[in-house]
């Protein structure tokens, strides 16, 4: 009898205690939730008031220039095909750009990813420097990496190429480690018992486990890079994001034109976007979407 009760008041404490915790940490998520409120209304509040003319003032006249566009666009929607074709030159540079960036970062992520994993790289003190230069090539964006590049190096597809590999090395150096990180040691193990060198010992050991998750990884970097490479155009890179910024610029009259080049970003977007789930999906499972295994 004494056990039995002695396990009721065990039971019991231990009740109390989760009870007690739980508690607490809804008690702390509340708070959170709170200061991320004033936080979110505070930062509004005074970009609102720097702002020229004021949020409110301005968002009556959010769909002004969509409508401009696409008026303009459907008034000389004849044009459109002659549009499409002049500015697909721009498009495939910016498919280009984009395609260059995410191989060179891919390359150079995969290796410093090795490096950075712990219990797989070859100078242990070097993991945590390394680590906090991936953060660095992650935490600086692409654009002001660029506008230094443009200044050194003059305008046109190079400096944008070199910023974004930078960029994609720090995010796919990270993403590729966590995948390192549960890779099998055994491979590795049974190399190094047979006398391989570091690089044989991740090129077979290692790479082989974890190559579907680093192509997948590298796909939707190459999504992400496109927008990117659009974007940095509107700096002087190059690719159809320097033609969509002239045409903007010249306000009414050219809107016909940015909206064809709108339509060629959108499209080319939605295909590299469907093309890479596909490939991603076999890289994974090994079959179409869809397709029924027996």
């Amino acid at each position: 009898m004494t056990d039995i009760a002695g396990s009721a008041t065990r039971v019991a404490d231990i009740q109390a205690a989760y009870l007690a915790q739980a508690r607490s940490k809804r008690v702390m998520n509340l708070i959170l939730i709170v200061i991320f409120a004033a936080l979110l209304i505070a930062g509004f509040r005074t970009a609102d008031r720097r702002n020229a003319g004021g949020f409110w003032d301005g968002l009556p006249n959010t769909l002004d220039f969509p409508a401009d566009v696409i008026g303009e666009a459907i008034e000389r929607a004849h044009l459109l095909p002659g549009y499409l074709i002049k500015y697909l030159p721009s498009l495939i540079e910016t498919i280009n750009i984009a395609g260059a960036s995410t191989l060179l970062g891919a390359m150079a992520g995969l290796v410093m990813s090795l490096l950075v994993t712990r219990g797989l790289g070859p100078v242990p003190w070097l993991v945590g420097p390394l680590r906090r230069v991936l953060d660095i090539l992650r935490a600086v964006p692409e654009i002001v990496i660029a506008l230094v590049l443009i200044f050194m190096l003059g305008g046109g597809p190079v400096p944008a190429m070199i910023a974004i590999a930078l960029h994609t090395t720090g995010a796919l150096g990270k993403l590729f480690s966590e995948v390192n990180e549960n890779a099998s040691l055994r491979p590795v193990e049974g190399l190094a018992s047979v006398g391989a060198t570091w690089t044989q010992r991740m090129l077979l050991g290692v790479v082989p486990q974890v190559a579907p998750n680093y192509l997948s990884y590298a796909l939707l970097r190459f999504e992400i890079n496109i927008r990117a490479s659009a974007i940095l155009g509107f700096v002087g890179a190059g690719g159809i994001g320097y033609d969509l910024r002239n045409t903007m610029s010249w306000g009414a009259g050219k809107f016909d034109e940015a909206a064809a080049i709108f339509l060629l970003l959108f499209l080319s977007i939605v295909a590299v976007d469907q093309m890479s789930s596909i490939l991603r999906h076999r890289l994974t499972h090994g079959a179409k979407p869809g397709e029924i295994h027996r």
